[in-house]
């Protein structure tokens, strides 16, 4: 047995657990990173991560193990520049020797805005300070730990609660519409479209704050099976959507047709779809051919056929036969329509699976905070407020995947994920038509579906995320039609 290296070993795991405690504080990560005049982008490409990664990092979550090391050597380094309080150049003091090589003294927790204390309480090394008069005493290593983990526990932010955190992102979406209305002079126009610009960067800065102290780190950059990746920039990957185009057959448009068909849109329905199962971690192999409802990500499946003409496919317009790769939101509607409640399907083959542990609420902190805003909005009347709210949840969800506008994430199993689920969603509302015995004529893309019969008993009208209103054309008119049964 090598003792050296193992004592080494040791050495170096002791070096980073004490470094990791003496910057356990996110505010202190942040001042620092701020104090040293760095930017996150400069922080993540240092130390190997994409900028949202370090972004989390400083709202409370923790590093992932892959980056610890690096990320807490680059803290060390800038703590001894810009030490709390201190003049920049100089290192705090350890109480009893120097540090290990890359480690810091378990009581020099970092500190922040701390007032000098008087004589015999611990100075921010976690030495006591005697009165005058008195001799020196020495502290027990014991006791300079304890003495330590209270003043980490002191100085800690104290997590906000949920609803906390929503009430104050919402103020800053809302300072956000006035600044760009002030700085519009009032123009409506001019304001929505600055905000339009600035959708992206703002989610993301909404994503981040309410992931703040969540259970689940978010990994910006996974490593991603070939299937998720284009081909060309313009070559589409692997992954089939279900999109539908989809038209009854039986019923054509005519001026003189028996059926009143009315034009009903879903309200947001990429905002309702980000309830979704979303893997959380790397997406790894498995040839096993069973669905693990505690996990997701995409599938290699042979589909079961469609005999269902008054309805979609809820696999959309696809003609090709054989294999396919689908997400996680289509296999679950297909094997809950092969399921003993409905039995509309044979149940679909799985051939092999690439997937992670799952949570179906990952995002939704963020879904419930521009929820929330939006209705709001529609409540007050305002437009520009509501356009700003449409611009992020729609901006988030098309430039999860490969996307030169939105570098902070690469989640193309997201993005396909949410969007299929946004499809799932129109075909249930499309069978649930179906059986209060309406005549369902048309489904299109995620949010539009065209039924004769009467709708309201069905679905209260209104915009919001469980009601339907009526689609309207260009000049504002509601868009029906009548249609016949071919001869």
């Amino acid at each position: 047995m090598d003792s050296g290296r193992d004592g080494d070993g040791v050495a170096a795991l002791l070096a980073e657990a004490k470094l990791a405690a003496a910057f356990d504080d996110p505010q202190e990560r942040a001042r620092l990173r701020k104090a040293a005049g760095l930017s996150l982008e400069q922080v993540a490409r240092a130390v190997g991560v994409g900028r949202q990664t370090v972004a989390n990092w400083e709202s409370g979550a923790m590093p992932s193990p892959q980056a610890r090391g690096r990320y807490l050597r680059l803290l060390e380094g800038l703590a001894q520049i810009h030490p709390p309080g201190g003049a920049a150049g100089s290192a705090p003091t350890p109480a009893t020797g120097p540090p290990a090589p890359e480690a810091v003294p378990a009581d020099a927790g970092p500190r922040t805005g701390a007032a000098p204390e008087p004589p015999g309480h611990a100075t921010g090394t976690g030495a006591a300070v005697p009165p005058p008069g008195q001799a020196p005493h020495t502290e027990s290593p014991a006791a300079r730990a304890a003495r330590a983990g209270h003043a980490r526990h002191r100085a800690r932010r104290r997590t906000t609660s949920a609803d906390q955190v929503r009430s104050e992102l919402r103020e800053t979406l809302h300072a956000a519409v006035e600044q760009e209305l002030q700085r519009a002079g009032g123009d409506a126009d001019a304001a929505t479209t600055a905000l339009v610009k600035r959708a992206i960067p703002d989610v993301m800065t909404f994503f981040a704050r309410t992931r703040a102290g969540a259970r689940y780190e978010y990994t910006a950059y996974p490593a991603l099976p070939g299937i998720l990746r284009k081909p060309s920039r313009t070559d589409p990957d692997l992954i089939w959507e279900g999109r539908p185009s989809w038209r009854h057959p039986a019923y054509r448009r005519h001026p003189d047709g028996d059926l009143q068909v009315t034009a009903l849109d879903v309200n947001a329905a990429y905002l309702s779809a980000m309830k979704a199962w979303l893997p959380i971690g790397k997406l790894t192999h498995s040839s096993e051919g069973v669905h693990d409802r505690k996990r997701s990500g995409v599938h290699l499946i042979t589909p079961p056929a469609w005999p269902h003409s008054e309805l979609p496919s809820p696999l959309g317009d696809r003609e090709e036969g054989g294999p396919l790769w689908v997400t996680d939101a289509t296999l679950r509607l297909l094997l809950r329509l092969s399921g003993p409640k409905h039995r509309l399907i044979d149940p679909p083959v799985i051939h092999e699976s690439w997937t992670s542990a799952a949570t179906e609420t990952f995002l939704d902190g963020l879904r419930r905070l521009l929820a929330a805003a939006r209705a709001d909005a529609l409540a007050a009347g305002d437009d520009v407020t509501a356009a700003y709210v449409k611009a992020m949840y729609a901006k988030f969800v098309s430039t999860l995947g490969e996307s030169s506008h939105n570098r902070e994430m690469m989640r193309p199993d997201w993005m396909h994920l949410i969007r299929s689920q946004a499809f799932a969603n129109l075909w249930s509302r499309a069978h649930k038509a179906h059986q209060a015995g309406l005549t369902v004529v048309s489904a299109l893309g995620t949010d539009e579906l065209h039924v004769a019969g009467d709708w309201r008993q069905v679905w209260s009208e209104g915009r919001d995320l469980a009601q339907m209103k009526v689609k309207t054309d260009r000049d504002g008119r509601p868009v029906t039609y009548t249609v016949t049964r071919n001869a």
